[in-house]
């Protein structure tokens, strides 16, 4: 027997004029000119240029509150339909008019610069095209990690060609010799060993040169861990200062030939979100031109719907154009305030970082960084943590000693023995220091640097000592030892 039961609930939907604002608010400024544009081409009732009406100052804005178009009254519009929909045009790439004008010489790819070497092989048509399918298996950074006998069902399936891993090695042999050196290897080993074998060919009585292929062949598992006492051991020298060049020789190769190769390359630039200047001790703040668009509702359309709105609405025609040009006119209105409030949480933020950061932002120097959380600047701006989040996450400011990203700033703090608070970027610049300067015969432990760094006041664990090393990308103490 079926039951019908009523149950209530609570929600919290955004609104189209709440996401519109969070997606642009998460938009960097080198992406905000493309977005403007694409506004621009899907809604004829937004327009390019400064409003008639100034408008009002960032210090008349109040959290949440976005300004008006005086000639635009939306609580006269019809009320007999939904309200009017909004489609979220996606996020485009950022693609300067500059950099379309700018011509940009072009360079042969990796697999260009491989097939033309190719040529000089004299292969018959056959295995130039088992050689091709090689080529093509490179990933951009010089390897083929596809296995052979996946690639020779490759060529079986795709172009109809019978072969076999014997067929496959001769072949890849032979591309191993083209430029870069090391290219066409299957692992790091066999890629260095190429780059040191060339050499070889060239000084076959270096005995560097050979002592490092010996290493390479026979010993890479103790090269890779840094067990030199066992290299010794097993290839039965006794000159340490011919393991140490061998050593320096291989360090020197190139572990990803591929990325030496040609290529477009287009050149990114870092495009500041915040620029702030300081004249005699007093801050200057500014935004980015970039991201105050000069926008307005195009006064044609509002004429055109006071002008069908006082028509008869009791045609069905002229109801369906009278929905459109509102919805047009709502887009419209609510992109320039999006763009507005944008603008107004972007300084509101910037503000409060610089009043939290204000001595570091007086000279640059790191050691003068607060410890900070999203959380402190949501609390003094009375916004959401998510907010400030999307604040920081793509944006920078220029100074007058660098540009930095506003993710920077923030940083968990670490007590020291004098109770104070300080920043983790101040205890991994200490920590770099040690290690810096420590024997790299002896490197230190996680162990032997958490005592350092007690002994230097702060109060922290061998584990965070370890996240802090990790995330300088500094190795452990055995992979920095030295000969």
């Amino acid at each position: 027997m079926q039951k019908l039961s009523l149950n209530q609930s609570l929600s919290q939907k955004l609104s189209p004029q709440q996401i519109q604002f969070i997606k642009l608010l998460q938009v960097p400024t080198a992406e905000l000119d493309t977005r403007v544009e694409e506004e621009l081409e899907i809604n004829p009732a937004l327009e390019e240029g400064r409003e008639e009406e100034a408008a009002p100052e960032r210090e008349e804005f109040e959290e949440g509150e976005v300004s008006s178009t005086e000639d635009l009254n939306v609580e006269d519009y019809l009320g007999d339909d939904d309200f009017s929909g909004y489609k979220m045009q996606g996020d485009g790439n950022y693609n300067d008019e500059e950099d379309r004008e700018m011509p940009v010489a072009m360079q042969a790819s990796l697999n260009d610069q491989l097939e033309a070497q190719l040529g000089f092989l004299g292969l018959e048509e056959r295995q130039e095209n088992i050689a091709k399918q090689l080529i093509g298996s490179i990933e951009t950074d010089g390897y083929i990690r596809r296995e052979l006998d996946a690639i020779v069902n490759d060529l079986a399936f795709a172009q109809n060609i019978e072969t076999d891993i014997e067929e496959l090695e001769e072949l890849l042999g032979q591309i191993q010799r083209f430029d870069p050196p090391g290219i066409a290897a299957r692992s790091l080993q066999e890629c260095l060993l190429i780059q040191m074998e060339r050499k070889m060919d060239d000084l076959e009585e270096d005995e560097v040169i050979q002592t490092a292929v010996r290493i390479l062949s026979l010993c890479f598992d103790e090269f890779t861990k840094k067990h030199y006492d066992k290299i010794l051991k097993k290839l039965n020298l006794e000159d340490e200062g011919l393991l140490k060049e061998a050593v320096s020789s291989i360090t020197k190769l190139n572990p990803k030939p591929g990325s030496i190769s040609g290529g477009l390359v287009k050149t990114q630039y870092l495009i500041p979100d915040f620029l702030l200047s300081n004249t005699d001790g007093e801050f200057d703040l500014t935004l980015n031109s970039r991201n105050a668009p000069e926008l307005r509702v195009s006064q044609s359309y509002t004429e055109m719907f006071s002008a069908y709105d006082k028509s008869d609405k009791k045609d069905k025609k002229l109801k369906e154009t009278v929905t459109f040009v509102k919805q047009k006119l709502d887009a419209a209105k609510w992109f320039i305030d999006a763009i507005k409030q944008r603008q107004n949480t972007l300084l509101r933020t910037m503000e409060s970082i610089i009043k939290f950061q204000y001595e570091f932002f007086q000279d640059g120097d790191e050691s003068k960084l607060r410890p900070m959380i999203l959380k402190d600047i949501a609390n003094e701006i009375s916004m959401d943590i998510s907010t400030v989040s999307r604040v920081a996450n793509s944006k920078s400011i220029q100074t007058d000693f660098g540009i930095f990203p506003l993710k920077y700033f923030f940083s968990e703090g670490i007590s020291t023995t004098s109770g104070e608070d300080v920043s983790s970027r101040e205890v991994k610049n200490v920590l770099a220091e040690l290690i810096n300067g420590e024997d790299k015969k002896k490197p230190l432990s996680d162990d032997k640097l958490e005592k350092f760094l007690k002994a230097k006041g702060y109060n922290i664990a061998r584990r965070t000592v370890a996240k802090y090393r990790e995330q300088l990308n500094i190795p452990v103490a055995r992979l920095r030892k030295e000969l």
